[in-house]
């Protein structure tokens, strides 16, 4: 039994240490994520809290792993781990059965896993937890109490770090569809084989006290005991060769489309993607000044892209002296695009270059030969 203990100990913790650092890549995915479960359960309420939420989970993971491992005051941690794996059984589960969330978030952006799959491991994992819990007498700390205690610490430091690092400037590896390398415009149109997802029509209706759901085909629409309640889409078949990237739509000041005509024109192209005026972060605007003034001179087509109207987008534009062309985009595709706000994007023939938050915006540019270097 020891060693079974052991292994357990060890799978948990590792997978546990594993799902909370490449969250911790991108604690604003898990954000996000979170807003999406929130909504959908109905509890928009919530929404506020969400990066509290995030920030505390994926540390959290990290710190319990350890904990488990390092056998740090396991008693409590057992416990902790076994009503945290139930929980995210709860969620996942429904991801699954509801049909309403696609993918859980579970490893983050880089690892997607299938709600089916999401779900099994986190019931195997509940079922390993329990197993733990109930032995939990069995198993002591593998150190000493200051080197336990040490170690526990440096856990809390290093969880804390890394979400920092990533928030103040962006993912350490990129896994979303406008990482550097890839062709935006390319990414925004379907596969050879795309076919489109079908959905059909569910609804709900309720007699004495009883609801039930009913399709196109059946529902009771000419008797009048039952009582119409609410109507839903359920997926029957998942969509095959979908666009990786949606929604990046950039309109100009008249509303026209100009997607096509910025993603595939040659050459360089800057976008500054500020999702939230009233939120974004103002810091190093000489350097942004600058860099505006010299793809003036350069020719470089530079514009500024916001998830607001025109008239805002516009306004917040010369009340800090940037002059650039607003245009236009999607709010999930803009936070999608640059986990920062604002931060600044870097193309080439439409293939993402590079990009910097608003901490690491360069503090020059210069064109040596057809090369754009920005310094």
């Amino acid at each position: 039994m020891k060693y079974f203990l052991w292994l357990l100990r060890i799978i948990l913790g590792v997978l546990f240490i594993f799902s909370g650092v490449v969250k911790a890549n991108d604690p604003m995915g898990l954000v996000y994520k979170m807003n999406e479960f929130f909504e959908v359960l109905h509890m928009s309420f919530m929404i506020p809290y969400s990066f509290f939420f995030s920030v505390t989970m994926i540390a959290f993971e990290i710190v319990c792993g350890v904990a488990v491992i390092v056998g740090y005051a396991f008693r409590l941690f057992s416990i902790l781990l076994l009503l945290l794996n139930i929980f995210f059984t709860f969620l996942t589960g429904y991801a699954l059965y509801s049909g309403k969330i696609k993918e859980c978030g579970c490893f983050g952006a880089c690892i997607p896993l299938s709600p089916e799959a999401t779900f099994y491991k986190d019931v195997v994992l509940t079922i390993m937890s329990f197993i733990v819990y109930v032995y939990r007498g069995r198993i002591s700390s593998i150190f000493g109490k200051h080197t336990s205690t040490a170690t526990f610490i440096l856990s809390v430091v290093f969880a804390a770090g890394i979400q920092w690092w990533a928030l103040e400037h962006l993912p350490f590896v990129d896994c979303i569809g406008y990482k550097p390398g890839n062709n935006i415009w390319e990414k925004m149109q379907p596969g050879p084989g795309f076919k489109p997802a079908v959905y059909e029509s569910v609804f709900i209706y309720e007699k004495n006290g009883e609801k039930k759901e009913f399709d196109m085909n059946n529902y009771p629409w000419q008797d009048s005991t039952w009582k119409f309640v609410d109507r839903k889409d359920k997926l029957v078949k998942e969509a095959e060769g979908e666009p990786e990237i949606h929604d990046f739509v950039l309109n100009d000041s008249n509303n026209a489309d100009q997607t096509k005509a910025i993603l595939t024109a040659k050459g360089y192209t800057l976008f500054w993607i500020v999702r939230e005026p009233d939120k974004a972060h103002m810091d190093n605007l000489d350097k942004l000044r600058n860099l505006v003034s010299k793809a003036a001179q350069l020719n470089v087509p530079f514009y500024a892209l916001s998830s607001s109207n025109y008239e805002e987008a516009n306004a917040f534009l010369f009340k800090h002296g940037i002059k650039l062309p607003p245009f236009s985009v999607d709010g999930t595709a803009s936070k999608t695009a640059m986990r920062s706000n604002p931060g600044l994007m870097l193309i080439k023939d439409g293939v993402v270059v590079k990009k910097w938050s608003y901490r690491d915006y360069p503090s020059d540019m210069a064109l040596n030969g057809d090369v754009l270097e920005m310094k």
